[in-house]
């Protein structure tokens, strides 16, 4: 049989563009799942893929090879775009279709598919990543081409080939959420009139400043040739690292954005975005940066900076332009080197 392989979460909407792919085109799909450090329940991934008759499930652990070398180059660049976002779902995609593609080769796959809509930014940074890995690999997009139209044609469906329904799913979910070891967005339903405050309780990584300890928190974040490598002198892991950072600026309200944003497909879109360690190490590099490199360099880096964010916002990650921007914001990163003590209080950050 040919082969599909598939962007999987063991969710309701891919569950149903796997039984769809069945369907349409004849093929045995494999399930890829990349655990970047989002939510994930591997026991539930591989019992709703066998329950559709997939033989072929891949789960694979990318923490670290996620944040060494697609969020550690973000933060050397101090990359945020439209002023705040620290860019979490976009900088995640490059990776998964990367991957995607190199299973589908060695699988001998003659399609890769996703499941991202198509109003969003994600069907392009997918695509992008699959072009460049795979150009001769044909790209399924079901949410452009199929005939479901609403989530209860997705629940009718579902029901039709009894795939299980999450009971937060019956009605049309509150928000949209996606996540990783970097942040968390929230986006849809009470976000969409920007009059509305966000509510409390969409917020999962970081508690509101004003239930924040009325103690500050101190942390010392180590740099070698401009990435961060331990905390409080003490080495660990780069997962590790963010996890760690996530957990102390997460209890002291920091890394909290609410951004109307301009969506590369032409739309506007009010997300809501959790970037806790994020956040402390873009505020950390930038602080151990004006002591180590020259008023030329930095002053260069924040000239290129916007285009390099707006480049792996909208998906070209790479691109000869971002890898030629990378070597730019590198050029000195041998200089950067030393320890930066923050004072963590109320969603606020002291150097």
């Amino acid at each position: 049989m040919k082969k599909i392989v598939l962007a999987y979460s063991g969710g309701l909407d891919t569950s149903i563009i796997l039984r769809w792919l069945q369907e349409n085109y004849n093929a045995e799909i494999i399930a890829y799942t990349s655990d970047i450090g989002q939510v994930l329940d591997k026991k539930k991934i591989i019992k709703n893929a066998k329950r559709l008759g997939v033989k072929k499930i891949i789960i694979e652990n990318l923490k670290n090879i996620f944040v060494k070398d697609y969020v550690f180059p973000m933060i050397r660049a101090h990359a945020v775009y439209e002023g705040v976002y620290l860019l979490g779902t976009s900088i995640a995609r490059p990776l998964i279709a990367k991957r995607q593609i190199e299973i589908a080769k060695k699988f001998k796959a003659f399609a890769v598919s996703h499941g991202a809509t198509g109003k969003g930014n994600d069907q392009v940074r997918f695509e992008l990543g699959y072009h460049y890995f795979g150009p001769k690999i044909k790209i399924i997009a079901p949410w452009r081409i199929w005939k479901l139209k609403s989530r209860t044609d997705l629940i009718n469906y579902a029901k039709k080939y009894k795939i299980e329904i999450p009971k937060d799913k019956k009605g049309a979910p509150p928000f949209s959420v996606d996540d990783n070891l970097f942040h968390t967005s929230t986006e849809g339903k009470a976000l969409e009139n920007p009059k509305n405050f966000a509510p409390e309780f969409i917020f999962q990584r970081t508690i509101s400043p004003e239930k924040a300890p009325n103690k500050p928190s101190f942390v010392t974040i180590n740099f070698k040739n401009g990435d961060p490598y331990g905390i409080n002198g003490k080495k660990t892991s780069p997962a590790k690292l963010l996890e760690k950072l996530n957990q102390l600026a997460g209890k002291n309200g920091i890394g909290r954005v609410d951004l109307v944003e301009n969506r590369f497909i032409g739309i506007k879109s009010r997300g809501v975005y959790e970037t806790p360690g994020g956040t402390l190490l873009l505020h950390a590099h930038r602080a151990i940066e004006t002591v180590t490199l020259d008023k030329k360099t930095m002053h260069k880096k924040d000239e290129v900076m916007p285009r390099y964010a707006e480049l792996i916002y909208n998906g070209y990650w790479f691109s000869k332009e971002r890898f030629k921007l990378q070597r730019v914001i590198d050029d000195k990163r041998n200089k950067v080197n030393g320890s930066v003590k923050l004072k963590l209080y109320k969603g606020n950050i002291t150097i």
